[in-house]
């Protein structure tokens, strides 16, 4: 559906442009936009080559394990229903971690994996479960430390500090991961609340 809405989009813009004789404006635009994106995900590519690096590095000398044994009371806490030792805990974990550090684009294969896993345990295989919708409102608001994406954006336009947002994106993500905690939880109890009557 997104994609059918992207496409009318592109051709509206383009009808438009015909019959108001900015073709040429078009034409411009696409190249512009086509070397903006070549130029960012060259970026990209480097921050996060980088940050995959240090988190490998991580992962050897034991943070990792660090961080998911802190994170393991609260997932399970979040996720009540799955089982103790599930491997949809380990990718659960494994996702956060990444989200964490401002690595989206290492934190979505386990993020896919868990929701595989999850799919599972699910009773009802054409809903999604409690489980399920968790973890999409706890990936979607995102608690991140380090900003990786949005600093390599700001380095690749010679932004005077790229790291300035560290603070405000630190902020900005606890509170839409609290709002989303609460908000699963309402939702949680309200479905309980339903079951009961």
């Amino acid at each position: 559906m997104v994609n059918i809405i992207w496409l009318a989009l592109i051709i509206i813009g383009i009808f438009t442009a015909a019959i108001q004789g900015n073709l040429e404006a078009v034409n411009l635009a696409i190249f512009d936009g086509a070397k903006a994106g070549v130029t960012i995900s060259f970026g990209l590519i480097s921050i996060l080559v980088f940050w995959l690096g240090m988190m490998k590095i991580a992962e050897s000398a034991g943070l990792l394990k660090i961080i998911s044994r802190i994170l393991q009371p609260f997932v399970a806490w979040l996720f009540p229903e799955v089982p103790k030792n599930h491997p949809a805990l380990g990718y659960i974990v494994s996702n956060m971690t990444a989200n964490l550090f401002g690595l989206g684009n290492a934190a979505t294969p386990m993020g896919i994996k868990a929701m595989q896993e999850l799919q599972l345990l699910n009773p009802t295989k054409d809903q999604a479960s409690a489980s399920m919708s968790t973890l999409l409102a706890i990936n979607t608001s995102g608690l991140t430390l380090i900003p990786t994406t949005v600093i390599a954006i700001r380095m690749t336009y010679s932004s005077a500090n790229p790291t300035e947002i560290v603070g405000t994106t630190i902020l900005a993500t606890i509170f839409s991961t609290f709002s989303a905690i609460i908000l699963d939880r309402w939702y949680r109890s309200r479905q309980r609340f339903r079951k009961n009557q």
